[in-house]
């Protein structure tokens, strides 16, 4: 089993940037390929971002692609979300999951098994 903690969440004004972070323990991070989501008050959670074993391919939302980054170092056993102009419209809590794949190349945007307890993001106007 995997332990997931996000952070870097906070508030930031209208344009601004954000990094979160996804630190990952108890088992070989790099086994994993690794997912943000994102939940806004009164709405569903949503995919944000993807991203396989080695780091080495991704996936953006629409919402996301153009300002977001997904990034890993496995090294570090963390995977990070580089959020820039950013919108009131990306206010919510962001969370990291893990899946473990035998995939090199393969990323997902649903079906992960393990989840951390999310981050805020709240971006003001």
């Amino acid at each position: 089993q995997v332990q997931l903690v996000e952070s870097g969440g906070g508030l930031v004004q209208l344009g601004g940037s954000l990094r979160l972070s996804c630190t990952a323990s108890g088992r070989t991070f790099s086994n994993y390929a690794v997912g943000w989501f994102r939940r806004a008050p009164g709405k569903e959670r949503e995919f944000v971002a993807a991203i396989n074993r080695s780091g080495g391919g991704s996936y953006l939302a629409d919402s996301a692609r153009g300002r977001f980054t997904i990034s890993r170092d496995n090294a570090k056993n963390t995977v990070y979300l580089q959020m820039n102009s950013l919108k009131p419209d990306d206010t919510a809590v962001y969370y990291c999951a893990a899946r473990y794949v035998a995939s090199f190349e393969a990323y997902y945007t649903d079906y992960y098994d393990y989840w951390g307890q999310g981050t805020q993001v709240t971006v003001s106007s």
